[in-house]
């Protein structure tokens, strides 16, 4: 099972950012959310 820990060390960015982005906060970097976005796909993350 993949892990919000794992999600944030495949996109380079830390766990709270991963958090903040799955729960649509709006203060997450575009280039954070692309990183994000490929690693949550790439990890089959849900």
């Amino acid at each position: 099972m993949v892990t919000i820990k794992d999600v944030a060390k495949e996109a380079g960015v830390g766990v709270g950012t991963v958090s903040r982005y799955i729960n649509g906060d709006a203060a997450v970097k575009t280039k954070n959310r692309i990183l994000i976005d490929d690693a949550v796909k790439k990890l089959g993350y849900r």
